[in-house]
């Protein structure tokens, strides 16, 4: 058993928005000994830190690497930005699935995983169906304890982070705050840092089994 205060961590996505809030907590997080950063391009946007490692992966061929108690993957794209159906499919599907399998053949029992409302591996909608087979497909590699966060649509600042900002989320941003008491809870906009703060209690406060975190119940969280 691994103790508090030495735990090993890894996680992918850390530029993205939720990625980088879980690396800010994750790094002040004294229980936190150890914190592997998987990458798919060179990022010097990133803070440093000595319990801070980078590795620049593939993530369709991911090399050996550090042992492992928890992993946390935010890894995810846009079909506009990947390009094409396969490629979103590639870092939403394929990606995810494969740092999963490496984070439990490295020892990880605890995973936690951004996804989306609304994933369902028989939905109509591509986004959707994805979202819903990668959990289908992590869920079936038995590690330990595993949570979803299934969050709405995601606000924060994507110029903090050098990226574009995404149409809908630019709009829901201007407008989220005069309408967001009209809008059902489980369906509002939700800060990233509270995807990222919920993911992480979930994560380390969970028994061992399956487990979702519907956006609403992170909106109600945040909250309290």
């Amino acid at each position: 058993m691994v103790e508090a205060s030495g735990r090993r961590v890894w996680l992918a996505g850390a530029t993205g928005l939720v990625g980088r809030e879980l690396l800010d907590r994750l790094l002040a997080d004294s229980g936190c000994r150890h914190l592997h950063l998987l990458l798919r391009r060179a990022a010097p946007e990133l803070p440093t830190h000595p319990k801070l490692q980078a590795h620049l992966v593939d993530f369709d061929r991911l090399p050996a690497l550090p042992p492992a108690d928890e992993v946390y993957i935010a890894l995810g794209t846009t079909i506009k930005q990947a390009g094409s159906r396969e490629a979103f499919r590639r870092v939403d599907f394929d990606a995810v699935v494969n740092t999963a399998r490496a984070g439990r053949a490295a020892g990880a029992t605890r995973l936690g995983i951004v996804s989306a409302l609304g994933a369902k591996a028989d939905s109509g909608m591509f986004y959707n169906r994805v979202k819903g087979e990668m959990q289908q497909a992590v869920a079936a590699l038995g590690c330990g304890t595993v949570v979803f966060a299934q969050p709405s649509l995601l606000l924060g600042d994507r110029g903090r982070l050098g990226q574009p900002v995404r149409p809908l989320e630019a709009w829901a941003m201007r407008w989220s705050r005069p309408v967001m008491a009209l809008l059902p809870c489980g369906v509002r906009p939700i800060a990233a840092a509270d995807v990222a703060a919920a993911l992480l209690q979930a994560v380390r406060g969970s028994a061992p089994g399956l487990h979702v975190l519907a956006s609403g119940a992170m909106q109600q969280a945040s909250r309290r």
